[in-house]
């Protein structure tokens, strides 16, 4: 069976058995589902058996904490290999083969299906969008009066939380998405944020877009205070917010072109900042006017 998703107006293609367990896994993306494929970015294939991958090549290893998923990089065949395990010290769960153009894909699941669904697609749907004026951004996004605000920081930093504040203390503030929102430059220059399947632990899946008002950098601290970045804190704070393999010189050369599109049109800022309703405040106030 073959189902096509749209996510900020890309569409692409899952393709797995009929009536297979996995398909209960999906409802997150039952929102994004499209009528017929039109233009897919990539077609991702659940397969019983991966091809012999036994003269494969390390490339890397990527993994931001003990917690947090293990993604190993190879070069197999003229192919990428991905090797995927859920922590740092677990064993590989999921495999992932794809063409060099992250078109068409094959992927294995040994561990937990919603994992191994929710990550293999949201590599793909990353790597796959990097030239196409698209950010897979790490960042919760909240809604008021028509426009969408992104608060990016490192993991813990606080960004949901600042979200929720927003949410509770200023009245007519709606949550968009709370993980893994995506910006996209569109054809007549402005930049939208689309809500996405991929929303961390908390289940918000908009099928929705919006322009965006600003980009707030976090940091926790003892006193609340903000400030307008420059164009070059503005695209140090983004680039690594979003998702990408930067040492592929065509993914990186199309991210770093997406990145500087983006802050050249929106005002990014960055919140030092209590997890009080006085730092929702001063971070609305200051990024609406």
């Amino acid at each position: 069976m073959k189902r096509v998703y749209q996510v900020a107006g890309h569409r692409f293609a899952v393709v797995m058995p009929d009536n297979h367990l996995a398909w209960n896994e999906m409802k997150p993306y039952e929102p994004f589902l499209a009528e017929n494929d039109g233009d897919l970015i990539f077609t991702a294939e659940m397969v019983d058996v991966m091809p012999d991958t036994s003269d494969k090549q390390k490339i890397t290893v990527n993994c931001d904490g003990a917690d947090m998923p293990r993604i190993e990089l190879y070069e197999c065949q003229g192919q990428w290999l991905l090797e995927i395990a859920p922590l740092l010290e677990a064993p590989v769960r999921v495999y992932l083969i794809t063409d060099k153009a992250f078109h068409t894909a094959k992927f294995r699941v040994l561990g937990s299906m919603r994992f191994s669904l929710g990550t293999v697609l949201m590599l793909m749907f990353a790597f796959a969008t990097a030239k196409k004026n698209t950010l897979l951004m790490h960042s919760s996004v909240t809604v008021k009066d028509g426009k969408a605000y992104l608060f990016l920081g490192k993991s813990g930093t606080g960004k949901s939380t600042h979200s929720q504040l927003w949410i509770n203390t200023i009245e007519g503030c709606e949550l968009l998405n709370d993980d893994n929102p995506v910006l996209r430059v569109m054809d007549d220059g402005s930049v939208r944020v689309f809500g996405s399947p991929w929303s961390g632990k908390t289940p918000c899946y908009h099928n929705s877009d919006y322009p965006v008002g600003a980009i707030v950098d976090l940091h926790q601290a003892k006193v609340n205070k903000i400030r307008r970045l420059s164009l070059l804190e503005a695209y140090v704070s983004m680039y690594v917010s979003f998702s990408g393999y930067r040492f592929i010189k065509e993914m990186a050369d199309g991210l770093h072109a997406t990145n500087e599109k983006i802050v050249g049109t929106v005002p990014c800022y960055s919140l030092d900042c209590l997890p009080n309703a006085d730092a929702a405040y001063l971070c609305y106030n200051t990024v609406t006017q």
